[in-house]
């Protein structure tokens, strides 16, 4: 028996739900419910650390360097959803946030836990993304483990990249190789050592945090607004409508007309109505404030009151 997995409170067997086979349906999802609800403090506790990653990876990206996420099964998958949705939300290019799986893209739908054992897949990895020290890797692993992870963190990190671990238990194999490691632990699950429960709900939670607060720092957001999505869809031109409403003041008409007016860009389309820019202009002035829409309407207005005298 390996004492270090054995040992993890991830592998700890539940007091609380040692009889959930004899439970009524209701009772077992009540079982569930409280077990869940444990999950937001054990994140909580860990914000210093999580504020410490996102400075790193806002740092990072805004030097022009690039994100990736590397795990095995629950959490490797994780990680690949969290890239993925970074386009569609934030109008990032596919190549700014990469997520991979111990054992490629099949493993996102049919399990292959074996991968997370190759230390070998996980350099190999590290080699192709062609990791370099402008670079940051997150790592995750419930149970800190995972060779396929340790070994890309470690690489990434003999390559000068940033490297950022999520686990699920303290001072684990993992941390060792971290220049952050963000560790909620949420105590054993509902069923003994399945880490899609409580564990991968937590990961989810530190992952929606590293992204979306790194993307807001990126000037991403204009308040709380997605002001950088991509219309891709009527669900999401109509999105950007509405944006533009919140934003601006504008009716309906005129935020649609402006926004046809941006090539379908959201941001440009509000920079323009806040403004009174041209297209060519308006897009000048987001470049000069590296895309952040609240400093570039600033500026303008800076700049036009300096003419006007005041």
């Amino acid at each position: 028996m390996d004492e270090y997995l054995a040992g993890l409170t991830t592998e700890e067997i539940n007091p609380n739900t040692r009889m959930i086979d004899e439970c009524t349906t209701e009772e077992m999802l009540e079982l569930l419910n409280r077990e869940d609800a444990k999950v937001p403090a054990a994140v909580a506790a860990e914000i210093p650390q999580i504020a410490k990653a996102v400075d790193i990876l806002h740092r990072r990206l805004k030097d022009g360097g690039r994100m990736f996420y590397i795990g095995a099964g629950t959490s490797g998958r994780l990680g690949v959803l969290d890239a993925s949705e970074c386009p569609p939300t934030f109008g990032t290019d596919p190549e700014l946030v990469q997520g991979f799986i111990a054992g490629g893209d099949t493993a996102l739908r049919t399990a292959v836990e074996g991968f997370e054992d190759s230390e070998e897949e996980g350099i190999a990895l590290i080699e192709r993304c062609g990791v370099t020290d402008k670079d940051a890797v997150v790592g995750i692993s419930a149970s800190g483990s995972a060779a396929f992870v340790i070994a890309g963190l470690k690489k990434a990190a003999e390559l000068g990249a940033a490297t950022i671990g999520v686990v699920n238990n303290k001072h684990s194999k993992l941390s060792e190789y971290c220049d952050v490691c963000i560790a909620p632990v949420v105590g054993p699950e509902v069923i003994m050592g399945s880490t899609r429960l409580k564990a991968g709900t937590a990961q989810k939670l530190v992952l929606n945090m590293l992204t979306t607060s790194t993307m807001v720092k990126l000037g991403k957001t204009y308040n709380n607004l997605m002001v950088d999505l991509k219309a891709s869809n009527k669900k999401l031109v109509d999105r950007s409508v509405r944006i533009i409403k919140a934003a601006t003041g504008a009716d309906a008409e005129t935020a649609a007309d402006y926004l046809v007016r941006a090539s379908m860009n959201c941001k440009l389309a509000i920079m323009m109505l806040k403004t009174g820019l041209g297209m060519e202009e308006a897009g000048r002035a987001l470049d000069a404030c590296d895309g952040s829409l609240k400093a570039a309407v600033r500026m303008c207005a800076a700049k036009q009151d300096a003419h006007s005298g005041f």
